[in-house]
């Protein structure tokens, strides 16, 4: 049995790049997805194990310790960080493996895995980006120029991915995200163990 393939999901806000996770996840319910692990008080709406598990300091400090993140931050006091065990459990089972984060989680997961398969949701357009974030009605003129200016500064660094995905139009940018997944399966160094079986069973 081959291994999974980790794959790292970001993009900037406006891209659509969780309703893109949500419906790909539909769609492949053999993917495993990432839950971080996150100190900070659990906020309202959200969920323990839907997008993170709630730990205390003292319980994430001692997964340091113990080497237990793939990759940690600290911001405003609180920790966040990507155990590293079920990814390892579920890519020797043949699953793959969907981490979500920011651009500067990426180039770190990238360094400590060299192997992952990066993609970038792109807007399809500078005056899309605009209108999806300005279409939310729930925010200020300058919130929203804050919105733009960083997501113009994530995108400037979608060079740094293997691949770019538009969404211009959902069901197509689910299917080439899948598409990209699925590419991943055939190429040789996800193959090598198949080839191995095949010659020593001849």
């Amino acid at each position: 049995m081959n291994k999974g393939t980790v794959f790292i999901i970001s993009g900037p806000s406006g891209s659509g790049k969780d309703t893109i996770l949500k419906e790909v996840l539909k769609k492949r319910t053999d993917i495993y997805f990432s839950i971080s692990s996150i100190t900070r008080d659990m906020r309202e709406g959200e969920v323990e194990g839907e997008k993170y598990h709630f730990i205390s300091r003292k319980e994430f400090e001692e997964g340091l310790a113990n080497e237990a993140f793939l990759e940690y931050n600290k911001y405003l006091e609180n920790y966040y960080g990507t155990p590293k065990a079920p990814i390892e459990e579920n890519l020797a089972l043949g699953n793959d493996v969907l981490i979500e984060c920011d651009v500067n989680g990426a180039a770190k997961k990238k360094k400590k895995m060299p192997e992952v398969v990066s993609v970038f949701i792109m807007p399809p357009s500078f005056e899309v980006l605009k209108k999806r974030l300005s279409g939310r009605g729930t925010e200020s003129a300058e919130q929203i120029e804050g919105r733009l200016n960083a997501a113009l500064n994530e995108i400037a660094r979608a060079n740094e991915y293997d691949y770019i995905v538009v969404n211009d139009a959902l069901e197509t940018a689910v299917s080439d995200f899948l598409l990209v997944m699925k590419s991943q399966r055939f190429k040789l160094n996800n193959q090598k163990q198949l080839i191995n079986e095949v010659l020593k069973n001849a």
